[in-house]
């Protein structure tokens, strides 16, 4: 499970972006996500990310990660996933948003 999680980091860091989100506060959104492995429980930080924990919220909203697969899975690293259907055909996004990479956010274990 712990797998999936680093997988589900990855791939919220590398999240499709776009510069049209309000940039009002909002609280952290705790978030449940059900695999065929099992349920991952994460927390979006939406002070220091809230462009990319809205956009990660309008895709889940709409159903977007509903049948996707992960793609990419290391080992004891990481998994990444959400943008492929089953046979790797990949899935149309919405139009990226403002990087939030300079937020001082690290990629540590654990953290998506």
């Amino acid at each position: 499970m712990k797998k999936l999680f680093y997988a589900l980091v990855i791939f919220v860091c590398a999240a499709i972006h776009s510069p049209t989100f309000a940039k009002e506060p909002m609280n952290n959104p705790q978030l449940r996500m059900t695999t065929n492995m099992g349920v991952i429980e994460f927390e979006l930080d939406a002070k220091n990310a809230p462009m990319t924990t809205q956009n990660f919220i309008k895709y889940a909203d709409a159903g977007f990660y509903n049948g996707t697969i992960f793609h990419r899975v290391i080992p004891g690293f990481m998994i990444q996933g959400g943008g492929f259907l089953p046979g790797m055909k990949e899935k149309p996004t919405n139009p990226p948003i403002q990087n939030e990479a300079d937020n001082g956010l690290k990629n540590l274990a654990g953290t998506i």
